[in-house]
């Protein structure tokens, strides 16, 4: 250990990944986070319907209730959309990046070597509107774990193959 060096790095000199352009989620993701979100509306209005209608003395505040609830509708609306907005992901030569978050962005930055695996999902309204999603296992649990949802489905077959080629030359 005679020839021990630690010389100090220059972390101005790092490369930024703010200054990486990030590919956006496929329009049409839009339409199905809209779906989901009426079907999970319609059953909750539904629910409601039959407490108001079952249950004496509630129908005096249905216009309150009624209030409420679109008040709540609107609110998801305005802040799946910010998130959807927001979400965005990147491949470059030694990492995969994926920015989400609503108030606070988070930006996830995965070296290929961390990869375990690979998997690409397609759900039934996904596949109607030809989309897939691509979920990235790493050795760093659950919390280091990617879904990059709303990619065409191609395209996400394109990616599971590089990211599979990456895994492959780890090996």
């Amino acid at each position: 250990m005679e020839n021990f060096i630690n010389e100090t790095i220059d972390t101005t000199q790092l490369p930024k990944y703010e200054d990486v352009e990030f590919s956006v989620l496929h329009p049409n993701y839009w339409k199905i986070t809209l779906i989901s979100l009426a079907v999970f509306f319609f059953i909750i209005g539904i629910g409601a319907g039959f407490l108001l209608y079952f249950k004496e003395g509630l129908s005096s505040y249905l216009y309150e209730l009624c209030i409420a609830y679109v008040f709540l509708v609107v609110v998801v609306l305005f802040f799946s959309r910010m998130s959807f907005k927001k979400k965005g992901f990147a491949f470059r030569n030694h990492d995969v990046l994926f920015r989400h978050g609503i108030i606070a962005t988070n930006t996830l930055v995965i070296p290929y070597n961390r990869v375990q695996h690979v998997a690409l999902h397609e759900g039934l309204i996904a596949r109607f509107f030809g989309l897939a999603k691509i979920e990235i296992f790493t050795a760093g649990g659950r919390s280091s774990d990617i879904e990059i949802p709303g990619i065409e489905k191609e395209q996400a077959e394109n990616i599971k193959q590089l990211l599979m080629g990456k895994i492959q030359k780890q090996l």
